[in-house]
């Protein structure tokens, strides 16, 4: 008596498993490389409100208060950035502020080639490139003062 499995489906089991194993690959991978690009923009967000944020503090008798309302704004974003490794590149030039009819905007422009440093991008057939990202992420928050 022979046991086991039918003659002609023995490679039937390896085929099945390479092809659900190529799906749940690419849904994995798809999850994690879109995950780091949406954490850093919800962070660029968080730094930009923070920036604003820390500004409106400041008191409007100050002298040369244009500059110093910037100035807070920037270290206030920075203070929310400290996290990031210095693998992702960040530097301050990232930050920019303007501070107009007592607007003031704070903004993060970050360039997506960066993270090729950091997270491997794949080329895919039919697809592209896997995260497909713009080139730079942006954030910004605005007051009017």
């Amino acid at each position: 008596m022979r046991k086991g499995l039918p003659r002609k489906q023995k490679g039937a089991a390896a085929i099945e498993f390479a092809l659900v194993f190529m799906l749940f690959f690419a849904v994995f991978y798809g999850l994690v490389s879109y995950s780091l690009p949406l954490l850093l923009l919800q962070s660029f967000n968080q730094a930009t409100a923070e920036g604003v944020r820390r500004s409106v503090a400041l008191d409007p008798t100050t002298p040369g208060y244009a500059a110093a309302v910037q100035a807070r704004a920037v270290a206030g974003a920075q203070a929310q950035l400290q996290w990031l490794p210095s693998a992702f590149k960040f530097v301050p030039a990232y930050i920019t502020t303007t501070f107009t009819a007592n607007l003031l905007t704070v903004q993060i422009n970050y360039p997506s080639s960066n993270l090729k440093n950091v997270l491997p991008f794949l080329v895919l057939p039919g697809f592209g490139t896997v995260p497909n990202l713009p080139t730079t992420l942006s954030a910004q928050a605005s007051l009017q003062f």
